[in-house]
């Protein structure tokens, strides 16, 4: 059976066996039968496409830590580079008991629910204004977050009547944000960082959350980063209250900032 603890900052930590494994909670990679670790690892290596580009890669891969190396796409990019496709087997497992997960803590409310709650919590529309900043200009994401038509069937926050919605699209400077957020009395604040191309999401998100703590603003409303390589545990290492990663559909994010904003008010 599976526990779940709160720890004081938004966080779960989840721990137990896995439904799959009744006598072990020992597991590794599934490549043509269970445990038995072989994963694919794919890479590039600046050295020109040959024999001792493949050496170079089965070694790489014995670094990983992967037995049984092999190379089963090698392809030239260019003249001094080659990408490579590989397997081989993990033999470390990981341990399920041992694993402390981080999430943000809400229960999945629907729609009709999510408008009650706000409304009973706030008595009027919450604003949400969301962008992705910085030199980021992917707004997919965003979008399927914030727009009408969501994603895959399930509506974004414009569908509901507990959010009014301005969604200032990409490459907002950190600044504009917070001078958007400060004129409309913002009650939350949705960024999406997509560019992480040597770490300059870190720096961004660093950013904004600093001028929102110079404008005397942090603290008054949540704040929630989303994109492929945010977590839980790294927004909330970056000061925000909630990171939603990969397969966040819209209703997620709607379900957490009603309970938010409900917690916050009942402290």
């Amino acid at each position: 059976m599976e526990t779940v603890m709160g720890n004081g900052n938004g966080q779960a930590t989840s721990g137990g066996r896995a439904a799959n494994a009744p006598h072990s909670d020992l597991v590794l990679p599934y490549g043509d039968q269970r445990n038995d670790g072989v994963v694919q690892v794919s890479f590039t290596l600046p050295v020109a496409a040959g024999p001792l580009a493949e050496e170079a890669a089965r070694q790489t891969m014995k670094l990983m830590g992967l037995e049984d190396p092999q190379v089963a796409e090698a392809t030239a990019i260019g003249e001094e580079f080659t990408f490579f496709v590989g397997y081989g087997k993990l033999t470390r497992a990981v341990e399920l008991s041992k694993l402390r997960v981080a999430a943000p803590m809400w229960e999945e409310l629907d729609q009709a629910a999510v408008n009650q709650l706000v409304q009973d919590t706030l008595g009027r529309p919450m604003v949400v204004v969301g962008a992705a900043t910085g030199s980021d200009a992917h707004t997919v994401g965003l979008d399927a977050i914030l727009n009408y038509k969501g994603f895959a069937g399930n509506r974004g926050l414009e569908a509901y009547s507990a959010f009014k919605v301005v969604n200032m699209g990409s490459q907002v400077p950190n600044e504009e944000l917070v001078a958007k957020a400060r004129e409309l009395g913002a009650d939350a604040i949705l960024v999406s960082q997509v560019v992480t191309e040597r770490n300059v999401h870190l720096a961004n998100l660093t950013n904004l959350v600093e001028l929102l703590e110079a404008e005397g603003l942090r603290d008054q409303v949540v704040l929630v980063v989303g994109g492929p390589r945010i977590t839980h545990a790294l927004a909330i290492e970056l000061g925000y209250d909630a990171g939603f990663g990969p397969s966040t559909r819209p209703q997620d994010v709607a379900s957490y900032l009603a309970q938010e904003v409900s917690r916050r008010m009942l402290n």
